[in-house]
């Protein structure tokens, strides 16, 4: 299962970490694992091409797991912020349909 963890501070994500695997089909197969991946990934790079957001960025060199954090003052970030909340929408539109493959956590950490 992909175990999403969004952190928000002061009603803004501060930073996310996904880990696990979906295993919802076979190895090159597996739509959930798929959707998570572009959803974050294209979610991620939308972030580093279109705002000036300081982003520290870690990914498992086997895939299952994804930790990004912002640095600096998340008052700034206005479009960095909507961005990233369109993200969790997707998110949780997958663990809607799929919640036996995903489960996401909010906490509030500031």
């Amino acid at each position: 299962m992909i175990e999403a963890n969004i952190m928000y501070e002061q009603d803004r994500i501060r930073s996310f970490t996904l880990s696990g695997h979906a295993e919802s089909g076979p190895h090159g197969h597996d739509l959930v694992c798929a959707a998570v991946s572009a959803v974050t990934f294209g979610s991620v790079n939308a972030v580093m091409e279109l705002t000036d957001a300081d982003l520290t960025i870690d990914q498992g060199k086997d895939g299952g797991f994804l930790s990004v954090s912002f640095e600096g003052s998340l008052s700034s970030q206005h479009e960095a912020q909507l961005l990233l909340a369109g993200m969790v929408v997707s998110l949780e539109t997958i663990e809607r349909d799929y919640g036996d493959f995903i489960s996401i956590r909010k906490t509030e950490g500031g």
